[in-house]
């Protein structure tokens, strides 16, 4: 079991008049090598909660462990901790700061103390892994488009060789093209390597295509956990809080209550044709 947590609070200027209570008694496990989403509207607690993964942020009560160990005993090495558990914000160019991207991607495993020669080799297979073009690596990273400052900061955690790559928003202002290829690259990135991914998302389109688990976070607490079926047949209570299924689901829900005879358990464009097809054919 890589991560584990058990009734993680957290308060944010607790004994102020700012108080507010972000995460509630949250008890989650991300097993090795899985592919996590985490939905909520603004203010549900999701980015505060990704947080803690990795000891950005320490609970205020409760027990987190990584590969059975708590990460607040005492001694406990976070530096190790945010190599094996890495974290890319949602906003690429908080991450980047060197003066031209190979430069930027070596430094996380120039800080793990390896040698000049191993840094650039892990930067180049990186910066490879999420196909950032070779003929931009010299560039200062201000100078990239989003989508490639994206991967850059992809690459420059890729590079500590997590195992576990959470990811805030990484598709936030991307044109659709540049937000499939992203989603697309992550994908490729969870077939190729052992890593477990952790991705938050306000596109219910997107975590329904990709993930094969989603949490769900209203007000600080896990509202729901499941496969992308079980969460999203959960349509209503999800509306009830201010998010939705994917647009398959209504289409499917709507042919139902017009008499053809499908599943409504859709939640990707390819298994809703699927579907009507064999109703058709049925």
């Amino acid at each position: 079991m890589a991560i584990r947590l058990e009734k993680i609070n957290y308060i944010y200027s607790p004994g102020t008049a700012y108080e507010k209570h972000a995460l509630k008694d949250i008890d989650l496990e991300i097993p090795d090598g899985q592919f996590l989403g985490i939905i909520g509207h603004t203010g549900s607690g999701k980015s505060t909660l990704i947080q803690h993964l990795n000891g950005l942020l320490k609970a205020t009560s409760g027990k987190l462990y990584y590969n059975g160990e708590n990460i607040y005993d005492e001694g406990f090495n976070l530096a190790a901790l945010r190599s094996q558990v890495g974290l890319v914000f949602q906003y690429p160019e908080y991450q980047l700061f060197e003066a031209d991207v190979f430069t930027d991607v070596c430094f996380g495993p120039k800080n793990l103390g390896l040698s000049k020669e191993e840094c650039e080799i892990r930067a180049k297979e990186a910066l490879e892994l999420v196909g950032f073009p070779e003929k931009y690596y010299h560039q200062s990273p201000f100078e990239l488009s989003g989508g490639q400052k994206r991967r850059a900061a992809i690459a420059g955690v890729l590079a500590m060789r997590p195992k576990v790559l959470v990811l805030d928003e990484p598709t936030a202002g991307l044109d659709p093209k540049g937000r499939d290829e992203i989603l697309e690259q992550i994908r490729h990135l969870h077939e190729q390597t052992d890593m477990a991914v952790v991705l938050v998302s306000h596109s219910m389109e997107d975590i329904a295509k990709y993930v094969e688990r989603i949490i769900v976070m209203n007000r600080g607490e896990k509202m729901l956990d499941g496969t992308p079926k079980e969460v999203f047949s959960h349509y209503r209570e999800l509306e009830q809080v201010g998010l939705a299924a994917p647009q398959v689901t209504y289409i499917m829900h709507d042919l139902k209550e017009c008499g053809l005879p499908v599943r409504t358990d859709a939640t990707t464009i390819e298994e809703a044709a699927e579907e009507i097809m064999r109703s058709f054919h049925d």
